[in-house]
């Protein structure tokens, strides 16, 4: 199974950026952990702070994975293309968010993304990556 995981703007602060909330590990070593725990997977990892860059990553794995995870970070909040993109592929997306959203400002209540996706995981820290990989082995 392969599956991508693509991750949006300031993820890339991840260890650094208010660990209160996002917590103290970069994603990085994150990633290799996730490789290690799901080696029957082929994953792969891909973090821009470019909603373009987003939309191509996107539909570039959209036709060929079996998964993409999208954090899109803010653009989650703001962007219809990335929605359009997601519309656009058949490669089923799950959506994470490391904090729970909906316990934060009130502008992070609204997905453009969630109508698009599969599912929408969030609130679970970086364990919210893992139980998106965990869905795509659900029958």
């Amino acid at each position: 199974m392969r599956i991508a995981i693509i991750n949006g703007p300031n993820l890339n602060l991840l260890g650094k950026r208010e660990p209160e909330v996002y917590g103290n590990q970069n994603f990085e070593d994150y990633f290799e952990s996730l490789q290690k725990k799901f080696m029957n997977a082929e994953l792969a990892y891909f973090q821009s702070n470019i909603e373009g860059e987003l939309i191509g990553k996107i539909q570039e794995y959209g036709f060929s994975y079996d998964g993409i995870i999208l954090n899109a970070g803010a653009y989650t909040h703001t962007s219809i293309g990335l929605g359009d993109a997601i519309k656009a592929i058949t490669t089923p997306v799950i959506e994470v968010h490391i904090s729970n959203t909906y316990a934060r400002e009130s502008f992070r209540h609204q997905s453009y993304l969630s109508g698009n996706a599969k599912g929408v995981i969030l609130g679970f820290g970086l364990k919210s990556y893992e139980l998106a990989i965990q869905s795509f082995f659900l029958v």
